[in-house]
């Protein structure tokens, strides 16, 4: 199957955030123990992109960013006996990526892989210490996750899982991140469970996802809280009862405590990672309530908690980093394959490789309504 691969392939490689993206001819990389090289079909943009691009996040350049990709299989490499991984298959690919050997993996605590942040997040490379990206003279590249924003990608094995075959491949490609963060926070973080209310505060890419999987989890009320009209829109289509713009409110505190009978919401998903978010996220919430920050902040951003409320009020912020990717990634994908999560429905645009820096223009001018992905048959 190898001689089927080209020995170089475009990827966007950033090298400078002030210069941004550029399309270059690199090597194709190859699969080691408990790998696999699959040739990408689509790689989804992501908020939490932005801050490595734009520098607010610390990382070794150059480096290939992208996290969330759907693709077919076309090397699998030594270790995958029992994976059930195949040449030929199509996947979906998870950002987080557990070494599944350390402490937090045993313990089944994938969304605490410590090689994952030490290696990968840190450094950029896969769990032998070393990058599986190099231009064409051989000079590493580093990996934020996969490094998904290429025509081909290594993924260590735990972290694919196989899709159905009338599956649409393209919009698969946000299972990977924006669906998976989304069920680890539903199912992982807050717990939810049915009859209890929600709010979600932002409703981009992940935001949006958590309102059908909260709705499936039988969520009574999900409001929706954004700046936008139009995203507030697409959430009530989504499953939300209630919508609230944050940017227009007088008060979204009385706002979503009238729809709630004067209560709060039970959980409150903060989808965004600013303070003003943050701040919403809490004040929202009901007594014995539960926030659930999901949202990568700027670098190292903080926000006030009223610290007498929270105690007096029992109410708990439980922050939730991706899903357990072994267990949940096969369940978000049977989620989407039954219909739960119409991932083809949270896919607005398709960019080609080439305008993948204009993609992110618009996610970061706040223009995405969903997900964008770069398609790489375009």
């Amino acid at each position: 199957m190898s001689a089927q691969i080209p020995s170089t392939m475009r990827a966007a490689v950033l090298r400078d955030p002030a210069e941004g993206l550029r399309i270059e001819e690199i090597r194709t990389p190859h699969p080691k123990a408990g790998e696999v090289l699959i040739k990408v079909a689509a790689c989804g943009l992501c908020h939490s992109d932005l801050h490595v691009l734009g520098g607010a996040i610390a990382f070794p350049l150059p480096a290939v960013v992208g996290h969330e990709v759907s693709g077919q299989i076309v090397e699998v490499g030594p270790g995958n006996e029992h994976t059930g991984l195949a040449v030929g298959q199509q996947v979906a690919g998870a950002f987080l990526m557990p070494c599944g050997q350390c402490d937090a993996c045993a313990a089944g605590r994938d969304d605490l892989c410590g090689p994952f942040f030490e290696l990968n997040r840190l450094q950029g490379r896969l769990y032998d210490g070393t990058t599986r990206l190099a231009t064409l003279d051989g000079d590493p590249i580093a990996m934020y996750s996969m490094g998904g924003l290429a025509e081909y990608a290594v993924i260590p094995s735990t972290s694919v899982t196989p899709v159905p075959d009338d599956f649409d491949v393209v919009s698969g490609a946000i299972l990977g991140c924006a669906a998976m963060t989304a069920y680890g926070a539903v199912r992982r973080g807050a717990d939810l469970r049915s009859g209890e209310t929600v709010a979600v505060v932002a409703t981009g890419g992940v935001g949006s996802t958590i309102i059908p999987i909260a709705k499936s989890f039988g969520a009574r009320q999900i409001v929706a809280i954004d700046v936008s009209d139009e995203k507030l829109a697409d959430a009530r289509a989504l499953g939300a009862t209630h919508t609230v713009n944050s940017a227009t409110s007088a008060d979204v505190r009385a706002e979503v405590f009238a729809v709630t009978g004067g209560r709060g919401v039970d959980v409150a998903f903060e989808a965004l990672g600013r303070p003003q978010t943050w701040t919403t996220a809490l004040d929202v919430l009901a007594d014995g309530g539960r926030m659930v920050p999901i949202g990568l902040g700027a670098g190292v951003q903080t926000a006030p908690v009223e610290i007498n409320r929270t105690v007096r009020r029992s109410q708990s912020i439980l922050g939730s980093y991706g899903a357990r990717t072994r267990q949940d990634l096969p369940e978000v994908v049977r989620l989407a394959a039954a219909g739960v999560v119409d991932y083809r429905g949270l896919v607005s645009r398709r960019y080609p490789l080439e305008q993948v820096a204009d993609g992110y223009a618009a996610l970061r001018r706040g223009e995405i309504r969903g997900r964008a992905v770069v398609d790489m048959s375009l």
